[in-house]
């Protein structure tokens, strides 16, 4: 099995040694994105619902590089720094996903680079 790197300029590059996304195969496994608006490389403060949102946009940009979008999704592993935000995660993903969601897993963790409050992996499958 071969595997190819993604990277676009859509997302948020990465800052260390490792790839926004990995084809593996039938599948597409992205790094965790946080909600760091591309351009800027600022990230989203304003309400831990934007910075969320932020995070969809992220991960959306690359799936597009793969040519997938949220729909090839088969499973998303959420951190976040505070399990109190579930209750507004929840209403994040019912925006992207009103019915038919993914997998899911969410851990509370201590802390997330730049600050952030939440962080999202995702497998997608390519058929």
């Amino acid at each position: 099995m071969s595997k190819r790197i993604i990277e676009t300029p859509n997302a948020p590059l990465p800052v260390g040694a490792y790839n926004q996304a990995v084809v593996a195969g039938d599948y597409v496994y992205t790094a965790g994105q946080i909600g760091i608006k591309p351009g800027t490389g600022e990230l989203v403060s304003s309400s831990f619902k934007a910075e969320a949102d932020q995070v969809f946009h992220n991960i959306q940009a690359v799936l597009a590089g793969t040519s997938l979008t949220l729909d090839n999704v088969v499973k998303f592993t959420v951190y976040l720094t505070d399990l109190n935000n579930y209750a507004e995660l929840n209403e994040v993903f019912e925006k992207h996903y009103p019915k038919d969601a993914p997998a899911r897993s969410a851990v509370q963790v201590a802390a997330l680079p730049k600050g952030a409050n939440v962080e999202i992996e995702c497998i997608a499958y390519c058929d």
